[in-house]
């Protein structure tokens, strides 16, 4: 094998507003490996809360280059393990390079049976002023999207429902509203907020409290009319401990966050098992791991609507997206592999 790094610095179009703060660029690491001719490549693109820093992120790839340059696959995954952007570059670069060998699209190598073509994916609206989400909205129903998801959490719990109230009227009753608070509230804001919020009929509230507080979000499951979605609790809970305090309706699945596309399959699979729902969403991520997050979610036979149609985020990207977006679904690739083309994989 032969592997190499390439850093990207990539600037958002328009700064994404969340309560956890303003995202502006995406930097990360691109992963390509060569074998026999054949090309996998790969994507790190930390977040800081959701992942390691950048600097463990670029130390644990440059052990896993020389190990997989030593044709040390399991040990390049060793050297990134407990560094889950690292790990998610190694493994989709190996999983990439294994089904181009197999000359089969990544979410059939990943396990799916049969053919699929699309993904249903949500629009996303940013913590902005009530006027400007309905706005969005209603541009995004005029695209053909079927379900909104609003960032809250940023200014009082009062304002936050006003603003959904206001997209539900722009949108009417027939398009699905979810609502991401991303850790900002306390349990009596969380329990203020989902009473207000019930009378515009939303799907559902993620992560409403803490990441690691799961009892508070289950808690909150049983005094509430609405479903409880966990993200960041995800990346820092296993799957098993979620389960067991009974916290989540819905459990919203970063590959980039949770070490990899099979470490996000595997969490979804058990989650269905047990009557949980799974929702695959990316960290605002480059071209490479947005396309693995589309393949993953493809890979899940009647997945529901995805947060996977963030590439407008982007002003730039590492190379041409192989995915569109039409009528609010996400076109899924069907070339060999991840179906990406760009100069990062020629090395």
């Amino acid at each position: 094998m032969d592997a190499e790094t390439t850093t990207f610095d990539l600037a958002l179009a328009t700064p994404l507003s969340t309560a956890a703060g303003p995202i502006e660029r995406r930097e990360g690491i691109a992963l390509r490996i060569e074998s026999d001719g054949a090309v996998g490549v790969g994507e790190a693109t930390p977040l800081p809360g959701w992942t390691e820093p950048r600097s463990d992120c670029r130390d644990g790839l440059s052990t896993a280059v020389d190990r997989l340059d030593n044709d040390d696959p399991a040990g390049a995954l060793d050297a990134v393990e407990g560094r889950p952007a690292a790990r998610h570059a190694v493994s989709l670069a190996l999983s990439d390079l294994r089904a181009r060998e197999s000359d089969e699209p990544l979410y059939r190598f990943l396990g799916s049976v049969g053919r699929t073509t699309r993904v249903p994916v949500n629009a996303t609206v940013g913590d902005v002023e009530a006027d400007t989400a309905a706005t969005a909205a209603r541009d995004a129903l005029a695209d053909g999207f079927t379900t909104i998801k609003l960032k809250a959490g940023n200014r009082p719990v009062d304002e936050d429902a006003a603003r959904v109230t206001a997209v539900r009227e722009a949108i009417g009753p027939g398009v699905a509203i979810r609502v991401d608070a991303n850790a900002a509230w306390d349990p009596e804001q969380a329990r203020k907020a989902l009473d207000l919020l019930a009378d515009s009929s939303v799907e559902y509230v993620e992560q409403p409290l803490n990441a690691d507080d799961l009892s508070g979000h289950a808690a909150l499951r049983r005094s509430s009319r609405i479903d409880i979605a966990l993200d960041e609790s995800l990346a820092t809970h296993s799957f098993e401990a979620v389960q067991a305090a009974d916290a989540a309706d819905v459990l919203v699945l970063k590959p980039m966050a949770l070490g990899g596309l099979d470490r996000a399959r595997r969490i979804a699979i058990y989650a269905r098992r047990e009557g949980l729902i799974p929702i695959v969403t990316t960290t605002i991520d480059a071209v490479v791991a947005r396309t693995g997050a589309v393949h993953l979610a493809a890979s899940l036979p009647g997945i529901d609507a995805c947060g996977l149609a963030t590439g407008a985020l982007l002003a730039e990207d590492l190379g041409t997206d192989p995915v569109s977006i039409e009528d609010g679904d996400a076109t899924v690739p069907q070339d060999a592999g991840l179906g990406t083309r760009g100069p990062w994989e020629e090395g």
